[in-house]
């Protein structure tokens, strides 16, 4: 059985290397857009959510319904885009994105707490096409250098992600005397941002990159059997790789996300203004995204496994620097900036190696199953986060960090023992 949609044509292998450096531009436009609107969710939903609910306890909330959202829409947008190709799906998770930022608007408006988690559940969906470029640009990259393909990619968020945080301030102040509080302004510009986003993936990513990597391997064209869920499911347990790859992802999240969304509160307690809790989300995305060049150099040059050890080592680091700074806001700082570079560690390793560790009619299934599993542990990851702030502290957040990190470095240290000695 072939695609749903007519295949593009296969271009001639000349022409292979200018189509590649064309994709990727149009994605790394479309990142930069989507990073200036992900990072006001991030810095401002817990504070929205302390305010419109009355209480810190369930400030966790509001970023932990963006990433479930983000985990409930993986699979549909996966399966969309294995019968469609990575245009429409990528278009359809920044309008999803863009509606969802302006329920958030409306919810601040109306004091409707839960209003407000279903605005940000589905303002997740802007993160989930962030999330999903990655592998867009794995597509047509040659295996050898799929982690500095997808890694370039990640990193070209680091432009609106830096500046994304540091504009909200000026954007809540120029709703000062409105109807819409300062805090839910910065949303409307996230919404605008999101669907010019949208509007350039669904202009300028022709040819389809999926639909042309599939048409340039007919030998490895499957059913739409093949392509589904349930073989996508078969395919990761089938392969210790996969797994170890669905593992590393999925724990490297979680315990970002979860000592992220906490960190503006934990600032909060010690003083910290919005300004600097904006500038300390800042330098965390700047280490999420702009190292990720390296981290793909190093995945491609020294192989996965040894740059998943090495996001084990930065995300452990990270947690003993935040949960033991107080009222230190440099130290809480370069914490959360150890944090963004254990989180692309170990985001670009994964994410290569599962693209590796499966053939290609199952990857867009598998790669739908990922971010299914990495947003779902850290959507719970992130509820959990503020129930342990709230009868805890924010210390014991990092240790339970530390906790759920080292069973990831026991499997990588064991896949690595089981690779020498084949």
């Amino acid at each position: 059985m072939t695609n749903t949609v007519d295949a593009p044509d296969i271009p001639a292998p000349e022409a292979l290397p200018a189509l590649r450096r064309r994709t990727t531009a149009v994605l790394i436009a479309s990142q930069i857009l989507g990073g200036l609107g992900i990072p006001i969710g991030i810095a401002l939903a817990p504070v929205l959510a302390t305010e419109i609910s009355g209480t810190e306890a369930l400030s966790g909330l509001a970023p932990t319904a963006s990433v479930a959202g983000t985990a409930l829409l993986s699979l549909p947008l996966a399966a969309l885009m294995t019968s469609r190709g990575r245009r429409p799906g990528l278009v359809l998770a920044y309008v999803i994105g863009a509606l969802g930022a302006g329920l958030v608007v409306l919810a601040a408006v109306v004091e409707s707490f839960p209003l407000l988690l279903l605005g940000m559940a589905a303002f997740g969906a802007g993160s989930l096409a962030t999330l999903q470029a990655r592998f867009a640009a794995a597509d047509l990259a040659e295996p050898e250098r799929r982690g500095r393909a997808i890694s370039h990619v990640i990193w070209a968020t680091t432009i609106g992600s830096v500046l994304g945080p540091n504009i909200a301030a000026p954007t809540s102040r120029a709703f000062s005397g409105t109807s819409i509080p300062e805090e839910a302004g910065p949303f409307l510009f996230a919404a605008g941002i999101f669907a010019v986003a949208a509007l350039v993936v669904a202009v300028l990513l022709r040819p389809d990159p999926l639909l042309t990597a599939r048409a340039m391997a007919p030998h490895e064209e499957g059913t739409a059997q093949s392509r589904s869920l349930r073989a996508g499911i078969a395919a990761v347990a089938a392969s210790p790789m996969a797994r170890l790859a669905l593992v590393t992802v999925a724990v490297s999240h979680t315990v970002m996300v979860s000592i992220m969304v906490m960190t503006p509160v934990d600032l909060g307690h010690h003083g910290a203004s919005l300004q600097l809790v904006g500038l300390v989300i800042s330098g965390h995305i700047a280490g999420m995204y702009a190292f990720s060049p390296v981290m793909g150099w190093l995945a491609d040059r020294f192989g996965r496994l040894s740059v998943i050890g090495l996001a084990v080592g930065l995300l452990c680091g990270a947690a003993l620097l935040a949960g033991t700074a107080g009222p230190s806001h440099g130290r809480t700082a370069a914490g959360l900036f150890l944090l963004g570079l254990g989180w692309s560690a170990g985001l670009v390793a994964g994410s290569a190696l599962l693209t590796d560790s499966v053939a290609q009619p199952a990857r867009a299934a598998v790669q739908g199953l990922s971010d299914l599993t990495m947003n779902a542990a850290a959507g719970i990851g992130g509820a959990l986060a503020g129930l342990i702030v709230a009868r805890a502290s924010y210390g014991w957040l990092n240790v339970v960090g530390v906790c759920v990190v080292l069973p990831l470095a026991a499997l990588t240290l064991r896949r690595a023992v089981a690779v020498k000695k084949a």
